[in-house]
């Protein structure tokens, strides 16, 4: 079975998306990258956390396809507020552990990727997260999402696998310990 990889893109200062859930911040920083590359060609499934799926405001599907639609396949969806009528493109899964278990099982040996600051740390404090790629682009955004928020929290050592550069930023891939 494959593993479970937080694939983000984070500010200079540590903010994965702007104040309000904002990801405009991101135009501009697209362009050639091999771990990108990398990691498309070997993703199995997504898992979307519940804020980064339905928005900050709960209204729906927030940002459109996965990777811009440069990726298609199964997509899963952790909340605790399933639809009455979901979209048929998504799997709604209520539990963490059974949501990763679904993401995995539908990766095969790819990875299950997982969408979502909120959603990662939960992976994390469960020992479900295998892996960490960030992509850490030149802006400074000062407010919004962290790319890892836990007040008063234990240090948590990730070991490096990678270190790449592009133009457009730094690549940093982790592995979670376990």
């Amino acid at each position: 079975m494959g593993k479970v990889l937080w694939h983000i893109t984070m500010s200079l200062d540590g903010f994965v998306a702007g104040p309000g859930g904002d990801m405009s911040w991101m135009a501009g920083y697209e362009g050639p990258n091999p771990a990108v590359d990398e990691v498309l060609s070997r993703i199995g499934a997504v898992l979307i956390g519940h804020r980064t799926f339905f928005g900050p405001l709960g209204e729906g599907p927030a940002e459109g396809r996965v990777y811009g639609g440069a990726w298609t396949g199964p997509q899963l969806v952790y909340t605790r507020d399933i639809p009455e009528d979901p979209d048929p493109a998504y799997i709604f899964v209520d539990d963490l552990a059974e949501a990763v278990a679904t993401a995995k099982a539908a990766a095969g040996d790819g990875y299950a990727v997982l969408i979502g600051a909120a959603i990662a740390r939960a992976c994390l404090d469960a020992g479900l997260l295998d892996e960490v790629l960030i992509h850490v682009v030149p802006t400074l955004l000062g407010d919004g999402t962290r790319l890892f928020d836990r007040p008063g929290g234990d240090g948590t050592r990730l070991e490096q696998l990678s270190v790449t550069h592009t133009p457009m930023c730094t690549n940093i891939w982790l592995r979670v310990p376990h």
